[in-house]
């Protein structure tokens, strides 16, 4: 695992993402020594062709980004997989001749562009599979043993065995007393950890007992340790793997303590500058389609363009949140504060696709210039939910230890939450967050966020 953007990704993404790069290239700088008509090199360096293909290039792994080829790695359907690289060449080369009405010397030549894209569509697919069959299986090189029969070490178990790409091998588990439905073989009980490790010779021991008062081998785990395997606790391997805090394993004296627990000063003084010239930016550039959707909403239903809410912000301070109205006014009038559900009958036409592009939510750019949100952080929540929310699912309310924010972690990674459990889980998210908060982790959601927006996911 390799940790970029305060993220831990597999690397085995990272090899596959390279690798791809340079055979797009290759393809395209081939079929340059074959289509052009005088010397290749002379096209390529001083003619600029060379950037050309790098744009086409870009153009293509972003495409590839946004049908989650680099989330998933696993190959389903090896026509999908053509289809899919299909689908990227061919929204590359569409995006690259729209550029080309404002600057032609970007767009390649006719033969080239045909026979590259060609040799793309053909090499991309074989590499795929070569990729998936043989390299992911030599780099899942770390044996990994598992110590215990709680239900964090199951989830575990099912992520891990659910993306090999993470490099982990699991030879099986150790059970507390009688063995329980993991889908990995029991490879006996406690006492016989010493024997066993020297059997399997793991590199890696994950401890995830219900109870370890009394039961933990101390001794027999000690010596394991100092012959070299690295031994963590379950949580730690489920923040990894699920990209997530524990929230079920957190005791306050874990915070308390914590050396890596944010939100460090500096980080968030940094993040309130950049927060605002983007939302100073936004507010400058989408400012026509502000003006066109305000248009839309009053022509749509009878109420106010813009519905302001209050939010629970920063250590609980109450705030107005703006956003173009999407529901019929006064919806919620014999209801309550209620959660938005699939098919909300308070929406209306022109409110589902306002919630579905992400434009209900443009007015909050104003929200962050005055200072109550930032561009990335937790979901600002309505107080009649924290409230709820604080009573029902422990460390709540440490999610308002910094701004709220009109993306973040949560967001680009879970649905929207309806109920108590999506709530949980967005905690989670919220937490991982605030201990990471960092300008790098910033821009890696904002740069999520654009592919969630332009895919409609997770609106309701």
């Amino acid at each position: 695992m390799i940790r970029l953007f305060r993220v831990f990704i597999p690397a085995s993404v990272v090899a596959l993402l390279f690798s791809e790069t340079i055979l797009v290239l290759a393809c395209y700088l081939a079929a340059s020594l074959f289509t052009v008509n005088f010397d290749p090199v002379f096209y390529l360096i001083v003619q600029g062709g060379y950037w050309r293909i790098l744009a086409v290039t870009g153009c293509i792994i972003v495409g590839l980004y946004f049908q989650d080829l680099y989330t998933e790695l696993r190959i389903t359907s090896r026509i999908l997989l053509v289809q899919q690289v299909c689908l990227a060449v061919g929204c590359a080369l569409l995006f690259i001749a729209l550029l080309g009405y404002v600057k032609p010397e970007l767009v390649l030549g006719r033969w080239l562009m045909v026979a590259g894209s060609v040799g793309v569509v053909i090499v991309l697919p074989l590499w795929r599979v070569f990729f998936a069959r043989y390299i992911v299986g030599t780099l899942r090189s770390e044996r990994v043993l598992l110590v215990g029969n709680s239900s964090i070490l199951g989830e575990v178990i099912s992520c891990l065995l659910e993306k090999p790409e993470f490099g982990y091998s699991i030879v099986g588990y150790v059970c507390e007393e009688m063995p329980c439905d993991f889908p990995i073989p029991c490879l006996g009980t406690l006492p016989e950890i010493s024997e066993i490790c020297k059997q399997y010779k793991p590199h890696r021991i994950v401890v995830g007992m219900a109870e370890r008062r009394n039961r933990l081998p101390m001794h027999e785990l000690l010596e394991i340790r100092f012959g070299g395997v690295i031994i963590e606790d379950a949580a730690d391997t489920y923040e990894v793997a699920m990209r997530r805090v524990c929230s079920r394993k957190i005791q306050p004296s874990q915070l308390i303590f914590s050396s890596m627990l944010g939100p460090r000063p500096h980080a968030i003084a940094i993040q309130k500058f950049y927060s605002l010239v983007i939302s100073m930016l936004g507010l400058i550039v989408f400012s026509p389609f502000m003006l066109l959707t305000a248009i839309a909403v009053k022509l749509s239903s009878l109420g106010p363009i813009l519905y302001r809410q209050p939010r629970v912000g920063t250590n609980g301070h109450i705030f107005t949140l703006y956003k173009f109205r999407s529901m019929y006014d006064d919806a919620e009038a014999n209801t309550g504060a209620v959660w938005a559900s699939v098919g909300d009958p308070r929406v209306t036409p022109v409110g589902r696709w306002l919630r579905r592009l992400r434009l209900d939510e443009l007015p909050q750019l104003w929200n962050v210039v005055k200072g109550d949100m930032a561009i990335v952080g937790p979901r600002p929540e309505r107080p009649e939910f924290v409230e709820l929310l604080a009573h029902q699912i422990p460390c709540y309310r440490q999610r308002l230890a910094v701004k709220p924010g009109i993306t973040g972690w949560a967001q680009i990674n879970h649905k929207y939450g309806d109920t108590e459990l999506d709530a949980m889980i967005k905690l989670e998210y919220d937490l991982y967050y605030i201990k990471n908060v960092a300008p790098a982790l910033d821009f890696y959601i904002i740069f999520h966020t654009i592919k969630v927006m332009l895919l409609t996911r997770g609106a309701q």
